[in-house]
């Protein structure tokens, strides 16, 4: 179900950013230091000369150009605390054994951090990170594996899947896998297009997007704490994006209170999950930011969760010290757990959207302080029981016969499966071209062929000619570049591009059916190579 939805939002994305940027990536060719595309935000990150910015702001097809500036570590710390109480006390106080009980730890389900990384070498987050080439992003190239030399990340994930290798049991979800992106550098700060890059990475992790990789939940104890009550809308796109892409995005609420008015960026977006603290007594912590969002003007934080005193994961130092152990406070240990909390609902309830996850954990909290919401303890604290038994009233039956993920009630997805008998057949499985069947539910079987793609180095000039069993209604396109030519003598779609610097190496052609990709052929001699076939050269 999610799998579509994102292939068809990712690959858009991708699409509009590579026609926006063409002109100007041309522009920059030669001039600039350093390019790398933002298509999560169809932007771009530039190094370059103050002469090449000036008359890169003159080039067409540019809407603003800001300087890239950083955010530190010491707005997202999570303070030290020498607390003696019951080290599961948080667990116990948001009802997470509940949902264990009934067999919901968050197995199958994927966490990921935005943060300063992770000691991958404690006992209690090694086995149960995801592993592999899309589970581990450093957007400062710093770190090729799993690595944290401040601690701050290492700690916010051992609330959310930790497990007992401290002694006691630490983390909410201990079913679940994480991943991560070290959004933060060596030196404790984050460059504005890191983080872009970062959230851009969390939708896409392995860069394909027919796989579906992405997390159901994604933690930021960071914040733009240098300027509380202020709307600093920079990441406001990115977030946008994951939760259309039903990802949800949460954020501690910060640590400027006790005072009104105290909200920081991005958790005061209308998009965020803000989150504040709460003691072992229910009272907000005095550090706790407070509302209201200045952004929307609404109940800021949404929700609480124990922030002081909590016991989580500790740097290992390289493994020396395998299982340690810290107690910490603030929001940036109190948003994990809120995040840890929907994964667990996910596990009960798969079919569960971001919006009815979210709802069910505010409508539910119990209520702190004055009757209703209010701008200390937003709606509560969070009570993972009520809002598992919410969700079951509420939520539609969903049947799935054949075990393939996908439901055959409409109102369970985005798309339905539409064969809940064969778990070959689903929205977003791989299709077979003409073999008559409507592998991935989309209506039609994929007839697309590719008959040649012809790059013609002497001129920068690609064609590519398909064909479709549907004709004149395939209504293709050439993926980055727009719709192809019908010509109905020939019963052939076309299209041919100038000005390519260098060969694309592939090409995808995509209509109503799906898409299908050729590698190209290059001619090195000057022929055109006429409707994407023949022509010199050799294949690649």
């Amino acid at each position: 179900m999610k799998g579509q939805l994102r292939r068809a939002l990712i690959t858009a994305l991708k699409d509009q950013s590579a026609k926006s940027r063409k002109g100007v990536m041309a522009f920059l060719k030669g001039k600039a230091i350093q390019v790398a595309p933002l298509w999560i935000t169809n932007g771009l990150a530039v190094t370059a000369s103050k002469a090449v910015i000036e008359a890169l702001a003159a080039q067409p097809g540019i809407d603003s150009i800001r300087l890239d500036g950083q955010i530190l570590t010491s707005d997202a710390a999570a303070y030290s605390s020498a607390y003696t109480g019951a080290p599961e006390w948080n667990l116990d106080a948001i009802g997470a054994p509940q949902l264990w009980n009934l067999g919901h730890t968050g197995s199958g389900r994927v966490v990921a951090l935005m943060d300063t990384g992770v000691d991958a070498n404690h006992d209690d987050l090694a086995p149960r990170w995801r592993g592999g080439s899309n589970s581990w992003f450093d957007p400062n190239g710093e770190h090729a594996t799993p690595y944290d030399g401040d601690g701050h990340g290492t700690r916010t994930l051992g609330v959310m899947v930790g497990g007992d290798a401290t002694g006691t049991a630490i983390g909410v979800a201990p079913g679940a896998r994480w991943i991560a992106v070290k959004m933060f550098n060596d030196a404790g700060a984050a460059a504005y297009s890191v983080i872009h890059l970062g959230f851009q990475w969390l939708l896409d992790p392995d860069g394909d997007a027919t796989t579906d990789d992405a997390p159901d939940v994604v933690n930021n104890s960071w914040g733009y704490g240098q300027q509380a009550n202020t709307c600093f809308t920079e990441f406001q796109p990115d977030i946008q994006v994951l939760k259309a892409a039903d990802i949800a995005v949460v954020f501690a609420a910060g640590n400027g209170g006790p005072y009104p008015s105290t909200s920081e960026s991005p958790a005061n977006y209308p998009e965020s999950f803000a989150v504040g603290a709460i003691d072992d007594t229910g009272t907000v912590h005095a550090s706790s930011s407070r509302g209201p969002s200045v952004c929307d003007g609404t109940v800021y934080p949404e929700v609480v969760a124990p922030g002081v005193g909590v016991k989580t994961t500790d740097l290992t130092f390289g493994g020396v010290f395998p299982s340690e152990s810290i107690y910490v406070s603030g929001t940036s240990i109190a948003a994990p757990q809120v995040a840890a909390a929907m994964i667990l609902l996910r596990d009960a309830f798969p079919q569960a959207h971001v919006d009815a996850l979210e709802a069910a954990l505010k409508t539910t909290a119990m209520d702190l302080g004055a009757a209703g919401p209010d701008n200390d303890s937003g709606y509560g604290l969070i009570d993972l029981m009520q809002s598992y038994q919410v969700l079951e009233q509420t939520l539609p039956v969903c049947t799935d016969a054949d075990g393939d993920g996908y439901f055959s009630q409409a109102e369970c997805g985005p798309v339905p499966d539409c064969n809940d008998n064969d778990p070959s057949i689903h929205p977003g499985a791989p299709e077979v071209k003409h073999d008559a069947i409507d592998q991935d539910c989309n209506g039609f079987d994929l007839t697309i062929d590719i008959l040649g793609a012809v790059y013609t180095a002497s001129s920068g000039q690609l064609n590519v000619a398909a064909t479709s069993d549907l004709g004149k209604d395939a209504a293709l396109e050439l993926a980055g570049h727009g719709p192809m030519s019908w010509s109905r003598k020939k019963a052939v779609w076309s299209i041919s591009v100038g000005n390519l610097a260098v060969d694309p190496g592939s090409v995808t052609v995509r209509g109503v059916e799906g898409d299908t990709t050729l590698a190209t052929t290059v001619d090195t001699g000057s022929s055109g190579g006429g409707n994407g076939g023949g022509g010199k050269g050799k294949n690649k």
